[in-house]
């Protein structure tokens, strides 16, 4: 009982001596270190992360157990380390300084993206999607989520415009320069079009499917994105999502899959719901 007395009083005390000064300097801290982690999320770098605390931890017995070739030789490779980790985030780091400085500074405090641009830009995709399978038009579309697509983006051409079907589809039409790549989407727009995609390495991919198909898997294995190919063979529309390949989609299904990934749970509810439909998830 005495021992709980002593630890509320000293609560108590503890409380008495925080300043308004005080709770501003943990608010601040606690942002930083919510905006540190939501970037490592971002930009997939979360096992470099592991990484470096595997490192501290280290640097930290060593030193405790007096390993001194040890600790010698770890801090030798954190100041390299540093370094390295700058260089190898530069693209990422100067986005976020490019967010804290320029006109899109409202970006750095996770401005909500509005419902009705993905909204749109879903229903404008799928239209899109309908008549390229028509007239077999390869295409190939990826909708950027979490982590962060920059790098991917400008291997092509810039264009930053709203999704409507009609400027989709002309992006692949055979005999234009920007056909041969993909379009990527982010927050409700198109971002770029004719970029590159890395190649999956899965060996065991079914050998019908032809190069965008593979890149689709290859990218939605390197990131949380969700893709969306057209055969230019076939014309049958797939989806690709965490390394795995949805085929042969109908129009409804494409729209529910889309909207399910890309949309928050309460708007696509009130979405499918307004449509007479019901809150089942999309299957193939």
């Amino acid at each position: 009982m005495e021992l709980v007395k002593e630890v509320i009083n000293f609560l108590s005390n503890f409380i008495q001596t925080i300043t308004i000064w005080d709770v501003l300097d943990m608010a601040i801290i606690a942002f930083l270190i919510y905006k540190l982690l939501t970037f490592v999320r971002k930009t997939n770098s979360m096992n470099v992360l592991k990484g470096i605390i595997l490192l501290i931890a280290i640097l930290w017995l060593s030193s405790v157990m007096h390993l001194t070739v040890v600790s010698y030789l770890l801090g030798g490779t954190f100041e390299v380390g540093l370094l390295a980790v700058i260089v190898l985030f530069a693209p990422e780091i100067r986005h976020m300084l490019e967010q804290v400085g320029g006109s899109s500074w409202r970006e750095f405090f996770n401005r909500p993206i509005g419902s009705k641009s993905i909204e749109s830009m879903i229903t404008q995709t799928v239209l899109a999607a309908q008549d390229m399978a028509a007239t077999r038009t390869g295409a190939l579309i990826v909708f950027e989520r979490d982590i962060n697509l920059d790098s991917y983006i400008k291997t092509g051409t810039i264009v930053d415009a709203v999704p409507a079907a009609e400027l989709i589809k002309n992006l692949f039409y055979p005999k234009t320069p920007l056909h041969d790549g993909a379009v990527i989407m982010r927050e409700g727009r198109v971002a770029g079009a004719a970029c590159m995609l890395p190649l999956s390495g899965n060996q065991n991919i079914d050998r019908n499917l032809g190069m965008r198909h593979r890149a689709a898997i290859g990218m939605s294995e390197r990131s949380d994105a969700v893709i969306l190919v057209v055969s230019e063979e076939t014309g049958d529309i797939s989806v690709a999502m965490d390394g795995m390949l949805k085929r042969r989609l109908n129009m409804d299904t494409l729209e529910k899959l889309l909207s399910n990934e890309l949309l928050p749970k309460q708007n696509r509810e009130k979405k499918f719901l307004g449509k007479g439909g019901s809150k089942s998830d999309a299957g193939e």
